[in-house]
């Protein structure tokens, strides 16, 4: 996988604990923006990097017809979601 560490636009699913569920994201590409639905999240793994704690999700969808499997990580302390490798 690439790291591409993309600021993205991020629906999110929290539940009563307060843990985040990715829905779908919107982000810019070379032809617009995308529209990207979350089909599966397959692992979520917790990391600090330089203090800040990060959540990284292993998430798999099917984006023009092919399964990809991508990682997105949300910075906990200002609530931001990027596309981290693809």
């Amino acid at each position: 996988m690439k790291v591409v560490m993309k600021p993205i636009d991020m629906i999110v699913w929290f539940n009563q604990e307060g843990k985040p569920r990715p829905i779908k994201y919107r982000f810019e590409s070379e032809d617009g923006h995308r529209v990207i639905k979350v089909d599966n999240v397959l692992t979520v793994n917790q990391e600090r990097l330089a203090g800040n704690i990060m959540l990284i999700f292993k998430c798999q969808s099917i984006i023009n017809g092919i399964e990809k499997i991508y990682e997105l990580k949300y910075e906990i302390a200002t609530c931001k979601w990027f596309l981290y490798k693809i």
